[in-house]
């Protein structure tokens, strides 16, 4: 999708550079979404842990993506994940406020939203039903096909909790590949 430069800049000025930390925590479990982020440099994670106190990782988002705690973000309910910078990140942020006004006001803002939901729910799709009824080298070389970037860019312990394996399954595959 085309944008003239200057309903790029419109929209730019409402984004603030912040910079994240490696591992800082940008949303806590419980904590509600009030931020939509743009990774311009490094890598962030969803992730939620189990009763156990097992991480879980749902999702990881690289540069040139979007990322927030969705369901939190659109219906302002503490979110049900937590969201953690896994490199030192350079980052674009803009508030709940100005992002709905940019989507209220801007035709070609609500159209850039409108795919980055669309893309977000296609990547859900094709990962569970990558995963359904996969031994754990299906689902590595599904990561491979699909998502190369977590095997090359994670440690073997956050891709491992990505894909419903251990830390040692994961090493012993990468090994055989």
């Amino acid at each position: 999708m085309e944008i003239d430069s200057q309903t790029l800049d419109a929209v730019c000025s409402y984004f603030k550079p912040f910079k994240a930390k490696r591992n800082e925590i940008l949303l806590n479990y419980n904590q509600v979404s009030r931020h939509y982020y743009f990774i311009n440099k490094g890598s962030i994670r969803l992730f939620t842990n189990t009763q156990e106190g097992h991480e879980i990782s749902r999702y990881f988002a690289f540069e040139g993506n979007f990322v927030t705690a969705l369901p939190s973000f659109i219906d302002q309910q503490p979110a049900e994940e937590f969201m953690q910078a896994i490199e030192s990140s350079e980052l674009l942020r803009i508030s709940r406020e100005d992002f709905y006004h940019l989507v209220d006001t801007m035709p070609g803002f609500t159209k850039i939203y409108t795919e980055i939901l669309e893309l977000g729910f296609i990547v859900a799709q094709k990962r569970i039903y990558g995963f359904q009824g996969s031994d754990a080298m299906q689902k590595v070389r599904w990561i491979i096909q699909n998502q190369p970037k977590i095997l090359v860019r994670v440690s073997n312990k956050l891709a491992a909790s990505y894909l419903g394996i251990s830390p040692s399954t994961l090493s012993r595959i990468k090994a055989k590949l």
